[in-house]
Order: structure tokens, then C-alpha cells, then sequence
């Protein structure tokens, strides 16, 4: 039997989802058809597919599954965008929106002035042992080391002299499923930029090589103020444009846009 969904596609930094707001899809529909969807050739293309629907603990629920269909804890891009589609669309009534996400509710602001939305990632974490185990870090190249951040899910951040040398889809994808990272990790690539930004580039577990990364350029800019002694608020500079990361006190603030870019149908088999 086909059905017919109603989705949207959108994108922060370049970061692109498929996004299915209150709709009869469920969780294992969104895991088994990501593969196709996400195909950029025969299918919708995206890095991901992302459920809207409300929620009993906070205004709305994300969940959000990568290109190769496993289940994602976070995603600071996705989150902005929810934020600018149910209040462009008039589902919110408000400028501050909470977001309940597989790791905890998440709090988001819209900028009535600038449009930008602030999401308040959360308390980053340098030791979770269910992500890191630091005493398998020698499997990790010496060239390659780097730190580990927990935005709630996990990142490993390498500071390199040169970006433009870095090939992540070679060394983020050998890095991913280290004996180190017992759920897989993310892997980050930054250099400090004579401007006082930072550039960063990322392989995402489940999806490869992404444009932006919200999680990433939080734990990227965590992990280069508590390394360099930055200042508390960074711009990082990603493949697909530019976000604020600000890390005063415990928790990290990620601000950015979002844009819509299509809204369609799609016929799938149930």
C-alpha cells in the first residue's frame, strides 16, 4: 500500500534536513526510508530526516535520524530550524519555544529583530564513558589526537595548522568507529583563523562529510577556549556558512538562521 507525506526541506548553514511536521510517520517509517530520501541523486536529498510533533514535556518534539538511518541524540542546526518553521508557520505564539530532543529539553529563542534563533545546547562534558574511552585513544594516530566533547552526543575535535590539507572523508571516516568512541563519534577539524574566528570542517557519524555541524561547532568552540584561552564567544566558519557560539557560565548557546527552502509530497511504500 502507497502513502502520500507532506514534508519540508530546510537548512541552517548549509546543514540540510527533511522535515515531517505532525503527520501519521513514525520513528521506523523515517529509519527504514532515510537511505532513499536522503539519496541527493534518485531521492529527495539531505543530510537526515526530521520528526516535528508535540509534545507532554515541552511545545514540540524533534527526533532526527541520519542519511544511513541510525538514530541522532541531537542537532543544534535542525533544532534552529524547528524553531523558525512552527513560528513562521503559526505554531508557536511565542519567541522562546522548548524542544524536548533525545538529549533532555532544549530552549530556543527567536530574534523578532534579526530573525536568528538562539538554542541553548546545553552543559558540554569531557568524560562520558558510554562515548569515550580514553584508555583506547592509541588506536588514534598521534597526528590525529584531539579532545573530546559530549554536547550530548559525542565529538572529537582536531586543531590542525591548515584546513585546507584536511580530508575528512578519508580521516573522519577511519576516525568514526575508533576503538575509542564505543558509540561512534563525530569528528571535527578546526584551525584558528588570523581573524579570531575559527574554521571547522566535519564528518558526521551516519551521514559522512556534512556542510555544518550545530553540536560540532559547539564542542569545537568549547574545546578551543578551554585549549587556547579564547573568548567565550566564537564565530565558527563551516563549509556551508557561519554560526555564534557563545559559552558563558555552563552552558553553550548556539545562534544562527534557518531557511526554508521547498515544501512537497512524497509516495512511499508501508
Amino acid at each position: 500500500m502507497a502513502r502520500t507525506i507532506e514534508f519540508t526541506k530546510m537548512h541552517a548553514a548549509g546543514n540540510d534536513y527533511i522535515y515531517v511536521y505532525g503527520q501519521d510517520f513514525h520513528a521506523a517509517d523515517a529509519s527504514r526510508l532515510a537511505g532513499t530520501w536522503c539519496d541527493r541523486h534518485k531521492g529527495i536529498g539531505a543530510d537526515g530526516i526530521v520528526l516535528i510533533n508535540t509534545s507532554d514535556k515541552a511545545d514540540f518534539k524533534m527526533e532526527m535520524f541520519n542519511a544511513d538511518g541510525s538514530q541522532g541524540m541531537m542537532c543544534g542546526n535542525a533544532a534552529r530550524c524547528i524553531g523558525y518553521y512552527v513560528a513562521s508557520h503559526g505554531y508557536a505564539d511565542d519567541f522562546d519555544i522548548t524542544l524536548e530532543t533525545a538529549s533532555g529539553i532544549r530552549m530556543l529563542h527567536i530574534d523578532d529583530a534579526t530573525g536568528e534563533i538562539s538554542v541553548n545546547m546545553g552543559i558540554p562534558s569531557f568524560a562520558v564513558r558510554s562515548q569515550f574511552l580514553p584508555g583506547k585513544e592509541t588506536v588514534i594516530p598521534e597526528e590525529l589526537r584531539g579532545s573530546f566533547v559530549s554536547m550530548g552526543n559525542p565529538h572529537y575535535v582536531i586543531f590542525v595548522e591548515d584546513i585546507g590539507t584536511v580530508r575528512p572523508e578519508v580521516a573522519g571516516k577511519m576516525l568514526e568507529h575508533a576503538a575509542c568512541f564505543p558509540a561512534a563519534a563525530n569528528i571535527e577539524f578546526a584551525q584558528l583563523l588570523g581573524d579570531g574566528s575559527i574554521r571547522m570542517r566535519v564528518w558526521e557519524r551516519g551521514s559522512g562529510v556534512t556542510l555544518a555541524c550545530g553540536t560540532g561547532a559547539c564542542a569545537t568552540t568549547v574545546a578551543a577556549i578551554s585549549r587556547f584561552a579564547l573568548d567565550r564567544e566564537q564565530t565558527v566558519v563551516m563549509d556551508g556558512g557561519s554560526v555564534k557560539v557563545s559559552w558563558y557560565g555552563d552552558e553553550v548557546i548556539l545562534t544562527g538562521d534557518a531557511v526554508e527552502v521547498y515544501n512537497g509530497t512524497i509516495v512511499f511504500d508501508v
